[in-house]
């Protein structure tokens, strides 16, 4: 009996410290990446040659402040499904998905966990021993929640009522890390996170308020390119 070997990259892009990851149930099957960056578009589509993949699916965790999606890009290219939580604003998704469907690929299942607080369109998505936590929950940090309809209280509610409660061995790979850390686990983030020793929602919210971080410098720009589905050229 042949063992087919489960596929996974995770993939760095320099400039946002985004992180995207590619899966699939193996060599020759189908394919689906979680939060592409549109400057590595090509690089996406020659590793899924080399692996002999076909990417189906496409998912961004939410709309991104800090890069423009290839989500839009690679769906031309490859006619992928786009799709995002139902509460995203982009105006070229083929599906939104609701809190607790499955996303379904060739031997793989996404569970939907609706996590707002960075954005009103986070959402997180659990594969069996790993959660893709996008901007909601990060390596020691966690997701600012100062624009983009961004709520420290919904965070706090997403954080301790849904994600902290996730069995402690849960691998956490989120969808950026400013320190060269690739993952984590549940059980290390509760004990560790600066961000998640509070007593109380009020403690957490009182820290969310007082960040004073500057504005992502591609804010501007990649929220209504990200909306739009717009490429680098149409800007």
């Amino acid at each position: 009996m042949m063992i087919i070997k489960m596929i996974f990259e995770q993939l760095f892009d320099n400039k946002s410290s985004t992180y995207t990851y590619i899966l699939s149930s193996g060599e020759g099957r189908e394919a689906l990446i979680i939060d592409p960056v549109i400057e590595h578009t090509e690089e996406y589509i020659k590793l899924l040659e080399k692996l002999k993949l076909k990417l189906v699916k496409v998912i961004d965790t939410h709309i991104h402040a800090d890069h423009i999606t290839g989500l839009n890009e690679l769906s031309k290219r490859t006619n992928c499904t786009k799709i995002m939580g139902e509460n995203s604003k982009s105006e070229v998704v083929d599906l939104r998905v609701k809190e607790n469907e499955k996303i379904n690929l060739d031997g793989i299942e996404l569970k939907v966990l609706y996590t707002p607080g960075h954005t009103d369109c986070s959402y997180s998505f659990l594969m069996k021993d790993r959660v893709f936590t996008g901007d909601t929950l990060l390596i020691n940090g966690t997701g600012r929640t100062d624009f983009q309809n961004g709520n420290a209280n919904q965070q706090y509610d997403s954080l301790f009522n849904k994600l902290l409660k996730l069995p402690e061995n849960t691998i956490v790979f989120p969808a950026h890390d400013y320190n060269g850390k690739k993952n984590s686990t549940i059980g290390n983030e509760i004990k560790n996170n600066p961000r998640l020793q509070v007593n109380s929602i009020d403690q957490y919210v009182e820290i969310m308020n007082n960040l004073k971080l500057a504005n992502p410098k591609m804010m501007d720009v990649a929220v209504p390119a990200n909306v739009k589905g717009l490429t680098l050229n149409q800007i």
